[in-house]
């Protein structure tokens, strides 16, 4: 037991010096990383920082009792980076998201930072059970799906790989919604994330900046300045990113909005209680809630001004800290990127001209220089509505000095294509920023890829698509400036923590060099045939088929039988993604099973899960529809255990790290040319799942790392999909098939919404649509074939196995450290900083 009376020196014996030695500053001895020094800290927290004793139930505080433990050593780690950075003076990568999709910080802290063994072993002294206090623990709702996902793995990796790069974002107060099923629709509820404060975060107020919004551009003997602006402050928040078992300890820095004056004493005294506090909470919307429906006109203005929010408090942070160091701009676009992730952040290109041209006194042409030789952007869709478009009258009302800025932009830039393509009116129409028409809009990705010196997509499918037609126009002019980052996935998260039973073998197999290193993985190759190894293979993967059954349970009441193909699809609801095919797949099933036709059977368990937007009508009326078949199928006494459905409700990062090990079939069923990458099917891989997809994505690059035999692949190819839609007719392919003719009565009967007709009917007339872009119909009988396939294998045990662990082995290509490795070589060229150790920290 640690005495309590003084923290220890390196030496073991209490910390003793005079008034006039001691200097309260200096820095303190290393914290111990063995046990006992955590079993005090975590008591020390959970008695007086907390003020709880042992008749304390809850187990949130025993959670942030055990937070704030692992959090001081993060930051001894987390001071000794920052200040390394300073001292080297290093180029640095900034990475602006909207979205960071952090899962849960505790279990990944402690494997990072190397302490699992320790931790375990306090807390079976302490008689408490540590899985209990890592199950409190919310996960931060700073995102919403993949792109946010991804987010969160780059940073992972960029610290593993010593690279000096900070995330910026928001600190939303609410994510998207936490959501819950009643008579099978889903319902949203306030996911109030930060409702019990985040032990993990420090304020950091000192770095507040102030934003400005509205107001009108006044010019003035050649000065320009934007004024009688409403201002809102923006405060920051940190998070420590560490690396994995290297000291480096990189940064999030999350921004919250606050009113310039939090209440308005005339007011209240006057009686207006309401008027007191309207600034406040207008300016605390900005930050409130991930994503607002942007349907209405308000939705829209805040998205806007969350965009513009992130970016103008990031930039102007960045700047405050280079002039803490530097006298002028000659070297910032050397020693510095900012990196767009997505469309979102794209107003950062006229912010930071703004801020060089109005604040710092640049001219145009060097504010230029440093805004195209520093942006970088990111393309993570090739769904045209999904790039972001903003009215211009909204720009005038919100924005009208960076309006000003675009305006020039897209001028100078509309005279260079004209200079290469003379009298090609359709072509500057086409490539303009401003897009003409009865309300003229901003084309915010087109603004990206004018101003950014390197424009990407996120799989070699999905580049080659944005060159041959979104961007194609852009391409032909600066082939150059595209290139490919095929995404990944962090295999700390993904594997190491979340699927202990799998690492533990792994590690006994081929040593644990892979956690950093994944591609030490394809030792496990020259194992796949092996008998011994199947065996226990198969039992590591039966321990995560019981987890996974477990969870179901709990959250659906349906009972999945561990000796079935675990069949999983789970990703944001949205028609392109095609849960409709799978569910249909089902109906198919279900309708062998009532017709007798089950020799061979497969028995299946078949999990969907996914968030629909609130404003999206048709995914959230599939939702029904799996859930009322689930209902049907479930309930029915011949089908059994033959075929079980369940949708899980609130899909979340937490609930992956369950489901990602627990399956045997992943599904990434995707209309070919529609998914820009997916990191889902990275994650199932990398876990042992086999994939069933289409040519979509990195569903091709998942194919070329393991080989045909070793995926299950159908449908139309993009090309085919293209060519295929100018006579696309779906009745006729109903009319021809007898399996989808069967499939298309039982939905059209009404047969599961007995009590509820109609309210298929939209889902029902998409499939029959000769303009249905997702191309339902045109797949369904390459994809009934190809699960029968999927049946087939999986009752061959040593063929599965076999095909498990080589999909395992081959996923070194797809983790983040790959991702970043060439993100770092191609784009951002910084050079790696080593962190010195901790006990450096003390000398």
């Amino acid at each position: 037991m640690l005495d309590e009376s003084a923290m220890p020196d390196k030496d073991n014996t209490p910390s003793k010096c005079s008034k006039q030695t001691c200097n309260p500053l200096a820095p303190l001895p290393p914290l111990g990383m063995d046990a006992g020094a955590i079993s005090f800290d975590f008591r020390r927290y959970f008695a007086h920082t907390l003020g709880r004793d042992d008749h304390c139930t809850s187990s949130h505080y025993p959670y942030k009792a055990l937070a704030l433990a692992i959090r001081d050593r993060l930051i001894e780690r987390w001071k000794k980076t920052r200040s390394t950075y300073e001292e080297r003076d290093c180029k640095r990568t900034f990475y602006l998201s909207l979205e960071f999709l952090m899962g849960r910080t505790l279990s990944n802290a402690i494997l990072n930072l190397d302490v699992s063994d320790e931790v375990s072993q306090a807390f079976i002294d302490l008689g408490i059970n540590l899985d209990e206090i890592q199950e409190s623990e919310p996960d931060a709702g700073l995102g919403n799906g993949g792109l946010g996902r991804l987010a969160a793995c780059f940073l992972d990796s960029c610290a593993t790989l010593q690279l000096p790069v900070r995330g910026y974002g928001l600190r939303y107060e609410y994510g998207m919604f936490r959501q819950h099923i009643a008579n099978g629709r889903q319902i949203e509820d306030p996911d109030h994330w930060l409702r019990d404060g985040n032990p993990w975060e420090l304020e950091r107020p000192e770095y507040t900046q102030r934003i400005k919004f509205s107001g009108r551009t006044e010019y003035i003997n050649g000065t320009v300045r934007w004024v009688d602006t409403q201002d809102v402050l923006a405060v920051p928040y940190d998070l420590p990113v560490p690396g994995y078992r290297n000291g480096t300890v990189n940064t999030l820095r999350l921004w919250k909005a606050a009113a310039t004056d939090e209440f308005n004493l005339k007011e209240f005294n006057a009686g207006s209680y309401t008027e007191s506090v309207e600034a406040k909470n207008d300016a605390e919307h900005i930050t409130m809630v991930l994503y607002p429906n942007d349907a209405s006109e308000n939705g829209k203005e805040l998205r806007l001004r969350q965009q513009y929010f992130l970016a103008s408090a990031s930039l102007k942070d960045v700047i405050r800290e280079w002039q803490e160091h530097h006298s002028d701009f000659n070297d910032f676009a050397d020693k510095n990127c900012f990196h767009l992730n997505d469309t979102h952040p794209s107003i950062s290109v006229a912010e930071l001209m703004r801020q060089l041209m109005d604040e710092q006194g640049l001219p145009w042409e060097e504010a230029w220089r440093i805004t195209h030789n520093t942006m970088a952007y990111t393309n993570h869709t090739l769904l045209p509505e999904a790039l972001e478009r903003w009215p211009v009258k909204l720009f005038e009302s919100l924005l009208p000095r960076l309006l000003d800025i675009i305006y020039e932009i897209n001028a100078q830039f509309l005279s260079q294509v004209a200079l290469q393509w003379p009298g090609d009116t359709d072509r500057l129409r086409r490539m303009s920023i401003i897009e003409e028409g009865q309300e003229p809009m901003v084309r915010m990705a087109y603004l990206a890829i004018v101003s950014s010196f390197s424009v990407n997509g996120v799989a070699a499918l999905h580049t080659e698509l944005l060159k041959q037609g979104l961007f194609s126009d852009f391409h032909t002019f600066w082939p150059e400036r595209f290139n490919n980052k095929t995404n990944g996935v962090t295999p700390r998260r993904w594997l190491a923590a979340c699927n202990p039973s799998l690492r533990r073998l792994i590690d006994t197999t081929v040593g644990n060099g892979w956690i950093s290193n994944l591609s030490d993985l394809e030792k496990l190759i020259k194992l796949a045939d092996n008998a011994t190894f199947q065996r226990k293979w198969r039992k590591a993967r039966l321990q995560n088929k019981q987890r996974l059954a477990k969870m179901v349970k709990i959250d659906c009441s349906v009972e999945f039988d561990t000796d079935a193909l675990f069949d999983v699809q789970v990703k944001r609801i949205h028609e392109y993604k095609r849960q409709l095919l799978n569910i249909l797949h089902v109906i198919h099933l279900y309708n062998r099973i009532k017709a007798g036709d089950t020799a061979d059977w497969t028995k299946r368990c078949i999990l969907i899960g996914g968030k629909a937007a609130p404003g999206y009508r048709m995914a959230k009326l599939i939702i029904k529809l799996i859930n009322n078949v689930a209902r049907v199928v479930n309930n029915d006494r011949q089908v059994g255990d033959l075929l079980k459905i369940a949708f899980l409700p609130n899909y979340r990062v937490t609930a992956m790290e369950v489901i990602a090990p627990g399956t045997d079939l992943s599904e990434q069923i995707s209309t070919a040319g529609k998914e820009a990458s997916g990191t889902g099917n990275m994650k199932f891989m990398m876990n042992g799942a086999v994939t069933i997809g289409t040519l979509d994505g990195a569903n091709i690059e998942i194919l070329e790392e393991v080989g045909e035999a070793n995926f299950f692949l159908f449908g139309l190819t993009s090309e085919a999909v293209e060519a295929m839609r100018a006579h696309y007719l779906p009745n006729g392919i109903i009319e021809q098939d007898s399996d989808l003719k069967r499939v298309m009565h039982l939905l059209e009967s009404g047969y599961f919404n007995q009590f509820e007709p109609g309210i298929f009917d939209p889902i029902i007339e998409s499939i029959r649509n000769p303009y249905d872009p997702w191309m339902t119909a045109a797949d369904f009988r390459a994809y009934m074939d190809t699960q029968e396939q999927t049946a087939a294998a999986f009752r061959d045990e040593k063929r599965w196995t076999r095909m498990s662990i080589i999909n395992s082995a081959k996923s070194g290509r797809f983790s983040t450290d790959r991702t970043i490795q060439e993100y770092n070589r191609d784009i951002w060229r910084l050079a790696p900083v080593p962190a010195p150790s901790v006990d450096e920290v003390s000398e």
